[in-house]
């Protein structure tokens, strides 16, 4: 669990850090919000794509977890699917 809090602490910095430099060329965005905006919007990707994996069987792999804070630009691995169907 801490390993996971400290990887969306990791995301939140480098997706705020992004845009700051950005939110200064753009007018009429102070900095901070505009990076407390991509902190939160990367957050909830990560989250929601933790969530979806959790709900599926309960279980979070690691391959999962590595799937969903992937930030390399390449497509992530396919989310394992339960085999049991009712």
């Amino acid at each position: 669990m801490r390993q996971i809090a400290t990887r969306i602490l990791a995301t939140f910095a480098y997706s705020a850090m992004a845009v700051i430099g950005s939110a200064s060329i753009i007018g009429g965005i102070e900095p901070w919000k505009a990076a407390l905006l991509a902190g939160v919007a990367s957050c909830a990707q990560v989250i929601e794509k933790l969530a979806r994996a959790y709900a599926d069987d309960g279980k979070i792999t690691q391959e999962e977890l590595n799937a969903a804070f992937d930030v390399k630009g390449k497509k992530a691995p396919a989310i394992r699917r339960s085999t049991n169907q009712k």
